[in-house]
């Protein structure tokens, strides 16, 4: 009988023991786990410790969130569609950029046909080389500016283009119409003239797009 009370007593120490093992809290180092059973319970949470939170809050409005991303045509706003009120020639013009070298433009529409212009000064100051177009025609050397607070286009040819001051080549350009000049003379043979060809002037306006698209070909 002293027997089978002792081992008895033996079996309830174990069990007493077991139990309080598995309440033990179990630290992980990160939160303190208390494990009861098969239940998991989670007694501290950084996000609610009021040390992190303070150290967080100097940085909350330092915090520089995503820029927007940058369309083709905010990068050339050249891009675009065009009407000229003043050009019968070329009422409609459509300028885009070439998809090899993006510091090149091409002018579609113009009666020279398809011509090529060279980016000189961004965003939108371009040197249009003389050049033979697709179509044959000889294009003389000129000059292209948009002008996005105006929303407006200036195109010249016939006249070379100033490194210095692009600008200044539309001096004789008033109100958006060519001013009339006098003809001049050059001598191609001796006791024969020919009048020079005068510069050729393009303006228009750029007709605003409902969609965001790059126009490019």
């Amino acid at each position: 009988m002293k027997n089978v009370m002792q081992i008895a007593g033996g079996i309830a120490l174990c069990l007493s023991t077991f139990t309080v093992k598995a309440q033990t809290p179990v630290t992980t180092g990160k939160t303190d786990t208390t494990i009861i059973g098969t239940q998991t319970q989670t007694g501290w949470d950084y996000k609610k410790n009021p040390t992190v939170d303070s150290i967080s809050a100097k940085y909350r409005d330092k915090i520089v969130t995503n820029l927007a991303v940058v369309t083709m045509d905010q990068i050339f706003p050249v891009i675009g569609k065009y009407q000229s009120t003043t050009n019968p020639e070329a009422s409609v013009i459509t300028i885009t950029i070439d998809e090899q070298n993006k510091g090149i433009a091409w002018i579609d529409g113009l009666p020279q046909g398809r011509v090529k212009a060279m980016l000189r000064k961004s965003p939108a100051i371009y040197k249009i080389p003389s050049q033979k177009t697709e179509e044959g025609k000889d294009v003389r050397e000129g000059t292209l500016v948009f002008d996005k607070d105006q929303n407006s286009l200036q195109i010249v040819l016939g006249k070379d283009y100033n490194d210095i001051d692009p600008v200044s080549v539309f001096s004789t350009v008033v109100n958006s119409t060519p001013v009339k000049e006098e003809t001049v003379f050059v001598k191609k043979k001796p006791g024969k003239t020919k009048p020079a060809e005068k510069p050729w002037y393009y303006t228009a306006t750029k007709i605003m797009a409902t969609d965001n698209s790059t126009g490019m070909k």
